[in-house]
C-alpha cells in the first residue's frame, strides 16, 4: 500500500497488483546506517504525483495475496535498479503470479535507495536484505508456510542481493538491534537472474574487461558460508554485467556439491526478459520463468514433483516422418584407417511428411565411443520431434569401438562426421533443402564428436578421396547434449575435479577456428561427466565473440533424458533446441 494525494485528499492505493499489506522492516528510529537522502519507494511510486520523500524512508515487505493451495514455500521477491532505485516491478508482480500459481506465498522487498555515501554500493541494501529474510521467516507459521522453505528471486543488483543473501548469512550486515535479529537470516534456495557486480572487474558498474580477464575474481563479499543454498542462474550472453559473473558462481556452486542449474542465452543484454514476447515460436529466453518453475519442480520445492516417464515411450512412433534412405557414408574400398574390430558406418535420411524448413539436423548417440545406436533414446526421440517440427533429420551410425594402432578414440567417428557432413551437403539442394544450414547434435562422447565437428571442421581428419571431399564440412549449428572427454581431468573417464579447477583445460583436439558455430549445450548438473565441460566451451565460444546457449540441470546425471518427471528440464529439453534454432534463425 502507499499513499498519494488526490484533489488535496490522502488516500491509499495498492501499489503492486497482487499486493495485499504492506511491512515495515525496522522499528522507527531503528534503521542501521540511516541516511537522509536514501528513500524506500519503487519508481513507479516516485512518479506519482505528490510524491513525498520524507514519508517513504522505511524500507518494507509487500505481501502478495496467498495463492488459494499452499505448497508450503515462500519466496522473497527483489528488484534490481544498480542499487540506485527499485525497479522492474512489472517482472516483480509477473514472478509472483508465477509462483503464486505453484503454490508459493510471495512478498517482495523494497529497500534503501539510492546507494550509501561512504559504504559498500549493497551495504544498506543488504541489511535490509537479511532484516527482510528474518521477518519473513518470523511470519512462516501466521502466514501458512515452512521457515525453511524460503526461496529468493532477484534482478541485477537484487540479483547480487539474492547472491549476498543466499551465500553469505553467517556474516551479519549489522549489528542486531532487537530480538527478531536472532532468528537466522539464510536462504534456502534461491534465483539470481542477471547479476550484477559479481567480479573484480565490475564491483560497481559494467565489467571493464567483460569478466574474462585471467585475474577477474568472484567478489569476497560473497563468502559461499556452510549455509549456502542452492541456485539457479540467469544471464544474457551480451550483458554488460557479465555473464561469467554467474558461471564463476555456478562452479564454486557445483566445488561444494551444492546443486545449481544455469541458464545462458545467446545474444542477450542486461534486462533480456524486458524484450522477451512468449508464443508458440519463442525463443529460450522468452520463456525463463517456465525454466524457473522447471527448476523449482526438479528441486521439489513445491512438492509437486512426479514419477519420471521414459523418454521413448514419449516418442513411440514415427509418425511424421516421410521418406526415409540408408546410404553407406564411405565408398567401397575407400574407407580411411579401416579397423577390422569396427562396425560399418551409415547414415539415413529421415525426410518430414510435411517439409517446414530447409535446414538439416544430423544425430548421433553416444556410447564412450565403444558402441553406438542411431535408433535409441539419444537418436530416435530428437529425430521424431524434429520432424513433427517439418525438419528433416539425418542420423548417422559412426565407427565403434575405438580404433587401435594407436589412434586417438575419436579419430574414425570424426572422419565418418566430416563424411557424413560433406554428403549431406551435396545432397541437400535435391531434396530442397538448403546445403548451408546444418546443424550436428549428439551426447556424450558423441557431445565430445559434435565439438569436434563444430570447432575442427578446418582441419581433415582423413586425406582426399574424392571430389566430394573437396566440400566443406562445417555446419552453421550443434548442440552438444553432457558433452563427455571435453576438459582435461576428465579426457579419458568422468571429470577427476569435476571440471572446476583452472588448471582443468578444454583438450586440445578441439580447434575452435574460425568456422566455430553458435551451440547449445544441455547438460546434467550431476553429471560425472562434469557440466563445466559444457560452461567452459560456452566461456571460450564467448571469447570469440560466439554467442551460444546453455542450460544445465539441477541434480541430475549423465543420460538425464532417458527418465525425466513432467514439469521438469529433463522433460523438456528438447524445446531448447527449437527455441536455441529459432533465435538463432536456422530453422526459418
Amino acid at each position: 500500500m502507499k499513499k498519494i494525494l488526490i484533489l488535496g485528499c490522502w488516500f491509499w492505493t495498492v501499489v503492486l497488483t497482487l499486493a495485499g499489506e504492506r511491512v515495515a522492516l525496522w522499528p522507527e528510529g531503528k534503521i542501521p546506517d540511516f541516511q537522509t537522502q536514501q528513500l524506500a519507494a519503487n519508481t513507479d511510486e516516485v512518479k506519482t504525483p505528490g510524491f513525498n520523500a520524507a514519508e517513504n524512508t522505511m524500507p518494507h515487505l509487500d505481501w502478495y495475496e496467498a495463492p488459494v493451495e499452499k505448497n508450503g514455500g515462500c519466496v522473497l521477491l527483489i528488484p534490481g535498479g544498480a542499487y540506485q532505485n527499485c525497479c522492474d516491478w512489472i517482472w516483480i508482480d509477473r514472478a509472483a503470479k508465477k509462483f503464486t500459481e505453484l503454490g508459493f506465498v510471495c512478498v517482495s522487498l523494497t529497500y534503501r535507495t539510492p546507494r550509501p555515501q561512504g559504504l559498500p554500493i549493497y551495504q544498506s541494501a543488504w541489511e535490509d536484505g537479511q532484516r527482510a529474510v528474518r521477518l519473513v521467516r518470523s511470519e512462516a507459521k501466521k502466514r501458512g508456510f515452512d521457515p525453511e522453505k524460503i526461496g529468493a528471486l532477484g534482478f541485477s543488483a537484487g540479483s547480487h542481493l539474492t547472491v549476498l543473501l543466499a551465500t553469505s548469512a553467517l556474516t551479519p550486515a549489522c549489528a542486531p538491534i532487537d530480538d527478531l535479529d536472532k532468528l537466522p537470516c539464510h536462504l534456502n534456495w534461491a534465483v539470481p537472474i542477471y547479476t550484477a557486480y559479481a567480479l573484480t572487474d565490475g564491483l560497481t558498474g559494467p565489467n571493464t574487461r567483460e569478466g574474462d580477464a585471467i585475474d577477474a575474481k568472484l567478489s569476497d563479499v560473497f563468502k559461499f558460508d556452510a549455509k549456502t543454498c542452492p541456485m539457479a542462474l540467469f544471464h544474457g550472453g551480451t550483458d554488460a554485467y557479465s555473464p561469467n559473473g554467474s558461471t564463476q558462481i555456478y562452479r564454486q556452486l557445483r566445488r561444494m556439491k551444492i546443486p545449481a542449474e544455469i541458464h545462458l542465452f545467446a545474444d542477450r543484454p542486461h534486462g533480456f526478459m524486458r524484450n522477451s514476447s512468449k508464443g508458440e515460436n519463442g525463443t529460450a529466453y522468452d520463456h525463463w520463468l517456465d525454466r524457473v518453475a522447471e527448476y523449482v519442480r526438479q528441486m521439489n520445492f513445491d512438492g509437486n514433483l512426479g514419477a519420471e516417464e521414459e523418454l521413448m515411450a514419449r516418442y513411440p512412433n514415427n509418425d511424421a516422418r516421410g521418406e526415409t534412405r540408408k546410404e553407406p557414408v564411405w565408398p567401397e574400398g575407400k574407407m580411411p584407417d579401416v579397423q577390422a574390430n569396427q562396425c560399418s558406418p551409415y547414415l539415413e535420411w529421415h525426410m518430414p511428411k510435411n517439409l517446414k524448413t530447409k535446414a538439416i539436423q544430423v544425430i548421433y548417440s553416444g556410447g564412450a565411443y565403444m558402441g553406438n545406436s542411431p535408433d535409441e533414446f539419444e537418436v530416435a526421440p530428437a529425430r521424431r520431434y524434429l520432424n513433427e517440427k517439418g525438419m528433416t533429420v539425418v542420423t548417422m551410425k559412426y565407427r565403434t569401438p575405438r580404433p587401435l594402432g594407436g589412434l586417438a578414440k575419436h579419430t574414425t567417428a570424426w572422419q565418418d562426421l566430416q563424411r557424413t557432413i560433406r554428403i549431406v551437403r551435396s545432397e541437400a539442394a535435391a531434396k530442397g533443402l538448403d546445403p548451408d544450414r546444418i546443424g550436428i547434435m549428439g551426447s556424450s562422447a558423441g557431445g565430445h564428436l559434435t565439438l569436434m565437428g563444430a570447432t575442427s571442421s578446418q582441419r581433415r581428419s582423413y586425406g582426399l578421396i574424392d571430389d566430394l571431399d573437396k566440400l566443406p564440412c562445417n555446419v552453421q549449428w550443434a548442440v552438444a547434449i553432457y558433452p563427455a572427454y571435453a576438459l582435461t581431468d576428465g579426457a579419458e573417464a568422468p571429470n577427476a575435479m569435476g571440471g572446476n579447477e583452472d588448471d582443468a583445460r578444454l583438450v586440445p583436439e578441439f580447434s575452435f577456428d574460425l568456422a566455430t558455430c553458435p551451440m547449445l549445450f544441455i547438460h546434467g548438473d550431476a553429471d560425472g561427466w562434469a557440466a563445466m565441460n559444457s560452461v567452459k566451451c560456452w566461456e571460450q565460444l564467448r571469447r570469440m565473440g560466439i554467442q551460444s546457449d546453455l542450460h544445465t540441470l539441477a541434480s541430475r546425471n549423465h543420460c538425464f533424458q532417458q527418465k525425466a518427471a513432467p514439469g521438469t528440464g529433463s522433460y523438456t529439453w528438447m524445446e531448447r533446441i527449437w527455441e536455441f534454432m529459432n533465435h538463432k534463425g536456422f530453422n526459418q
